[in-house]
């Protein structure tokens, strides 16, 4: 995941699980597009309210640009503790939690694979760019923490290479590929609506697309033995607090995830409301910060 170039992060602890994440998103579902992502990291004490303007053409759900522009500002407040998730194409640190460089605007890792797909995805997009000579030293730390080959140059070179609209577009086009398009699809084959669509997209962000109990097709695995998803027959409400229950759990069996607020403050209140379509006005709060989406983006 993500955090503030600017300031220490106290609320991006928990370690995303997404070890060969490219290959098991593409078992959950196929899906291309391209839109955007981001975030600043300073948490305010006043509500944060959003005024921003979502971009790209109508689509159903979660694909429509207003609630996606909703589910970016979401993800934001929890991970970036602020609604304007447009600051974080240049983020880079190591926070600590084993997987070497957290970056940009999804926390793409130098450790699991996707900060090497975004970087091939880049290079691809615009041959010579600054980041192309570290995919060797990308390969080589890939599956540790390591900074072999990368360091204080490396960091350098991505903020520089965040300034290229380009290289936005390749986070962009990967965030979409391998985590929203895949959850979002997963939720509309399980008859899940806007709702529900977003609790799968935050829930595949932070614990990745794998099948172990604790990623997110375990997660899912888990609910669906409590309820049946709507596709099944299931009454949506019911199986959403399953899965919400699931994903709780999952959490809390990582120091990472002590805070669940994301979930207990946030998508729980959403849903206790009966908001399945995630309309404005929304208010909840994530690690005790309060924050406000009053209108639609």
């Amino acid at each position: 995941m993500h955090s503030s170039p600017h300031a220490p992060r106290t609320h991006r602890r928990r370690p995303s699980r997404r070890i060969a994440v490219i290959a098991a998103a593409g078992v959950l579902a196929a899906g291309g597009g391209s839109l955007a992502l981001a975030g600043t990291g300073n948490a305010a004490p006043a509500p944060h309210t959003s005024t921003a303007v979502a971009p790209k053409a109508s689509g159903a759900g979660l694909a429509d640009p207003h609630k996606k522009e909703i589910a970016m500002e979401l993800v934001s407040s929890a991970e970036n503790s602020s609604l304007d998730w447009k600051a974080q194409y240049k983020y880079i640190e190591d926070i600590g939690d084993g997987r070497g460089y957290t970056a940009g605007i999804i926390g793409f890792c130098s450790g699991t694979g996707d900060m090497l797909e975004l970087v091939q995805h880049y290079t691809d997009m615009e041959p010579g760019n600054g980041l192309a000579k570290y995919l060797p030293a990308l390969e080589n730390v890939n599956g540790s923490d390591s900074h072999s080959g990368l360091g204080s140059a490396f960091v350098s070179a991505w903020k520089t290479a965040a300034k290229d609209t380009v290289f936005q577009q390749a986070q962009n086009d990967e965030r979409d590929s391998v985590y929203f398009n895949p959850s979002v699809n997963q939720a509309k084959s399980d008859g899940l609506g806007t709702l529900g669509q977003f609790i799968y997209y935050d829930a595949i962000v932070m614990h990745g697309p794998g099948d172990d109990p604790v990623s997110f097709g375990g997660i899912r695995k888990t609910a669906m033995k409590k309820a049946k998803t709507p596709a099944q027959g299931g009454n949506e409400t019911t199986y959403l607090n399953a899965f919400l229950d699931a994903r709780k759990a999952a959490m809390k069996t990582e120091d990472a995830h002590d805070d669940t607020s994301r979930v207990d403050t946030e998508q729980r209140v959403f849903l206790n409301a009966g908001n399945l379509n995630l309309d404005p006005p929304l208010k909840w709060k994530t690690y005790g910060d309060s924050y406000q989406i009053l209108t639609l983006p």
